[in-house]
């Protein structure tokens, strides 16, 4: 049973007498829940609702067209709580976190619905056969596994959770359901890589095509790990001998199956110094939001903006800041913009991360704090672009809980977001909204 807060006027749950302050209690005779329930069960074109109110139930049927929405809100979007994660992973970012910060960047989620309707990634620690059963029934494809290891007991060590070896077990489920999976591998030196990254490799590529793909990304690592289990860092030489171990099965996954399935994210090739993939090489991207194929997306995309551009304004000094190991690229870019416009000039500027550390080095994770200390005094032109993946989805905080106006009074220049995407990159600083 969840309690409706809203009712939208004119729509089908107004017109049948639905009131903020009813609860909701079924669907067809199907108890609900949450958001998966309700919006699995309103799909029918002739539904009826048990509500109650005060004790007294009561049903309403509505005729619609079969995706139609009826028109009723929640208190949240889950019309529920979030499930938290039980693990205690050797590599958790959230566990290297400082004290002081915001109260919801301590929450751990490992929620299945999330991965189903945002993209997140669980574990499966937190499932029960019943949940199973119920992703199966609703078909939640696809869904997002952080696998890590396919070794029972390592995945035991590497999560501190028993559960962690035997819910492996509800992949093959999902499989023979024609559920479709994308996993992430977290590389953690010393226990999930080498030959055991090969083992992994191989035991997911049998799920092909249930399984989807495979990212493969390194382990984050701030300042703030005192009392956690100790993982060093891969050196250069092992990040690009990490890129070569999954490029070579990949290239065998692509002459059996017509597909690479496994992919390393961009760190691993920066840090390594290789040269990344093609865009060709991600296909449909489906782990870019995991930083996989990020850069090559990013770089085709701006190759096309820029090639059918046009700037017919006057003089123009503009800055952008980074994170440190996507600064090349970026500076790249902008050389390009300022080779073919002669009256531009881009500035460029490296923010290393002091707050969480310099092993610290995506543009996601940089703060507000490090970016006012290293570009104060500095040329900033007439506006300074940043990466929107370094506010929170509301894009007003950074992470150190600095504003986006208080870094504009610190610097004295408007601080402006760009998306992660070429087109977007081209447009702003050409003086575009």
């Amino acid at each position: 049973m969840v309690k409706i807060t809203g009712v939208v006027p004119g729509s089908h749950a107004e017109k049948c007498g639905i009131t903020p302050g009813d609860t909701l209690v079924s669907i067809n005779g199907n108890a609900v829940r949450d958001v998966l329930d309700y919006r699995f069960y309103i799909c029918e074109e002739k539904i009826a609702l048990t509500v109650s109110n005060g004790g007294k139930e009561r049903i309403c049927k509505i005729d619609k067209d079969e995706y139609d929405d009826i028109g009723l809100e929640f208190e949240t979007f889950l019309m529920d709580k979030k499930h938290s994660c039980k693990n205690k992973c050797v590599f958790c970012f959230i566990d290297q976190l400082p004290k002081g910060m915001r109260d919801t960047l301590y929450f751990k989620d490992d929620d299945s619905r999330l991965s189903f309707l945002q993209g997140n990634y669980v574990t499966l620690t937190n499932l029960t056969d019943a949940d199973v059963d119920r992703i199966i029934k609703m078909h939640m494809s696809p869904i997002n596994i952080s696998v890590h290891t396919t070794d029972p007991e390592l995945r035991v060590r590497m999560l501190n959770n028993k559960r962690a070896g035997e819910v492996l077990g509800y992949m093959k489920r999902f499989a023979d359901a024609n559920i479709e999976m994308n996993c992430q591998i977290v590389l953690c030196k010393g226990f999930n890589d080498g030959d055991e990254l090969t083992k992994t490799m191989h035991d997911l590529a049998c799920y092909y095509p249930h399984v989807a793909s495979v990212s493969v990304v390194p382990f984050g690592m701030t300042k703030f790990r005192d009392g956690l289990c100790k993982i060093e860092q891969f050196t250069p030489e092992e990040s690009a001998a990490v890129v070569r171990r999954v490029e070579d099965f990949a290239a065998k996954c692509k002459d059996y199956y017509g597909e690479y399935i496994f992919y390393c994210g961009d760190e691993f090739y920066i840090e390594g110094g290789l040269e990344l993939p093609d865009g060709k090489y991600y296909g449909e991207y489906k782990q870019i939001e995991n930083g996989v194929g990020m850069v090559s997306s990013m770089k085709d995309e701006f190759d096309d903006a820029l090639a059918s551009s046009v700037y017919d304004g006057g003089a123009r000094e503009v800055s952008v800041a980074t994170g440190s190991i996507a600064y090349a690229f970026i500076n790249s870019l902008a050389n390009q913009i300022i080779q073919k416009y002669k009256n531009i000039n881009i500035h460029v500027y490296k923010i290393e991360n002091d707050f969480f550390g310099r092993t610290v080095t995506v543009s996601g994770l940089v703060t507000g704090r490090d970016i006012a200390a290293t570009l104060k005094g500095e040329r900033l032109g007439e506006a300074l672009y940043i990466p929107s993946c370094m506010l929170r989805s509301e894009g007003d905080l950074f992470l150190c809980g600095m504003s986006v106006g208080e870094l504009e009074r610190e610097l004295g220049v408007p601080v402006i977001t760009v998306e992660n995407d070429g087109y977007d990159f081209v447009e702003k600083l050409l003086g575009g909204n």
